[in-house]
């Protein structure tokens, strides 16, 4: 989750909130990748959760000796910069790379091989583990710590108000996203769409979470089955999103409705959680009626706003779980050939234009259980996974972007390619060792999974 946005300026209009998502507005030439991952942060004797104090604020300080220059809240360090990318903490510890906006996946993947060096090494000085998956495989919630940021102890005290899973999704969920750029409105509409219809395919693809407090839990992507419960007024598929009038002015209607968490000033958390930023604007909430709404606030409550896919001056893909380091690279790789070449999304929005919003729904609500086999129409998603993977390999060779070696982008996608050749997932594969050698020893996982 991010640190406090900036976006300088006080809020005249609603015009203003519309013209700061239509500035993400960008030409092709100027289109960027920025990818993140969470990991799983554990103390290699114990294999519990790190604490802030022995393990994940230890983490942060070495890492400085990289370049990352601090970032705190008043005297707490909560993260790291550098170079356009952040560190940064979910409220359970999971430890988060934010990347830089760079060109190609070959970019992008050598950021995150740095990234797993320099953290290789301050872990393993610090005894600690590094876990990639989507939920966490043993860990009760009591047993995690909270980190010491003042926007979580607003979400904690909020989420079981609004939702069955809210405390699971703070504290015991990883994922990876990917953020892409869009040329115009029409773009990003068309993006958004075919965004929200593949995202419960690449939910499936990158099922790896089969595991809940030590034991199954009935679902392949428990992640996933997670946020159907959160909090259904900022997440979920957007059905208006494939209505007619569909633009940045949509957008923030919706977005203006969506409850708040807090305000943000002087380096404190104001609770206004369950207000609307529609109320906060007409000084209707007699905490904040005081304070002068600017864009920064805006920028901030967008970041609270957790659909499928998320828009801000770009957009954000968020259906998968967080998994092993060679599949990091693989789930921004099939989103820029899909989304990134006009004749593949082109492909991508025939696959999907006719689909309807109780088909979608389906969908979604299906593949956190069944993943591959989860059925649509007369197909399965294991085929919509195939036709996937080909329109984005197609689209990656088009782009033609190549490393020193001539290697294509479409590289990237070979651990997909596996994925969807073997025709199960990554949570299947752990059930087995599960029920055969690891004799239902979860121990191994810790031991096997680690990426360092």
């Amino acid at each position: 989750m991010s640190i406090p946005q900036s976006a300088g300026g006080l809020i005249e209009s609603r015009d203003d909130l519309i013209r700061h998502l239509s500035k993400g507005c960008r030409p092709k030439e100027q289109w960027r990748i920025g990818t993140e991952h969470e990991k799983f942060v554990y103390d290699l004797k114990t294999l519990k959760p790190a604490s802030y104090e022995t393990g994940i604020r230890p983490l942060l300080e070495g890492m400085q000796r990289f370049g990352w220059q601090p970032v705190r809240e008043n005297d707490t360090l909560i993260g790291g910069i550098m170079n356009g990318a952040s560190l940064s903490l979910e409220p359970g510890g999971q430890f988060e790379l934010s990347g830089a906006a760079l060109k190609t996946i070959h970019e992008t993947c050598a950021e995150t091989d740095t990234h797993l060096v320099q953290t290789r090494e301050i872990a393993a000085e610090l005894g600690l583990g590094v876990l990639g998956l989507g939920f966490a495989p043993s860990w009760t919630l009591d047993e995690v710590p909270v980190m010491p940021k003042g926007r979580y102890a607003i979400m904690k005290r909020y989420m079981p108000r609004v939702g069955g899973y809210g405390l699971d999704m703070m504290f015991r969920t990883c994922t990876v996203q990917v953020n892409l750029d869009f040329e115009s409105e029409a773009d990003m509409v068309k993006k958004l769409r075919v965004g929200l219809a593949l995202q419960p395919v690449t939910t499936a693809l990158f099922a790896n979470s089969p595991f809940r407090e030590g034991r199954p839990s009935g679902f392949l992507s428990y992640r996933a089955q997670v946020w159907t419960d959160v909090d259904n007024a900022r997440s979920g598929m957007l059905p208006f999103a494939f209505e007619t009038g569909m633009g940045f002015e949509r957008y923030v209607d919706y977005a203006l409705d969506v409850p708040m968490y807090f305000v943000y000033r002087d380096g404190h958390y104001i609770d206004v959680a369950g207000r609307s930023f529609r109320d906060f604007l007409a000084r209707k909430i007699p905490e904040v009626a005081h304070i002068t709404p600017a864009m920064s606030d805006w920028a901030d409550h967008l970041t609270t706003i957790f659909p499928e896919v998320r828009l801000k001056s770009f957009l954000e893909m968020r259906g998968t779980d967080g998994g092993q380091w060679r599949r990091i690279c693989g789930m921004p790789a099939l989103w820029v050939g899909l989304l990134y070449d006009s004749v593949a999304l082109d492909a991508a929005w025939d696959l999907v234009k006719d689909w309807t919003a109780e088909e979608r729904q389906a969908m979604r609500d299906g593949v956190a259980k069944q993943a591959f086999k989860t059925p649509f129409r007369k197909a399965t998603v294991h085929e919509l996974a195939h036709r996937m993977l080909e329109i984005s390999a197609a689209g990656l060779k088009r782009r033609a972007e190549l490393d020193g070696g001539g290697m294509s982008e479409e590289g990237f996608l070979t651990p997909v390619r596996e994925l969807v050749s073997r025709g199960h997932t990554r949570a299947e594969e752990l059930l087995n060792n599960y029920h055969g050698v690891w004799g239902r020893d979860l121990t191994q996982l810790f031991r096997e999974y680690n990426f360092l």
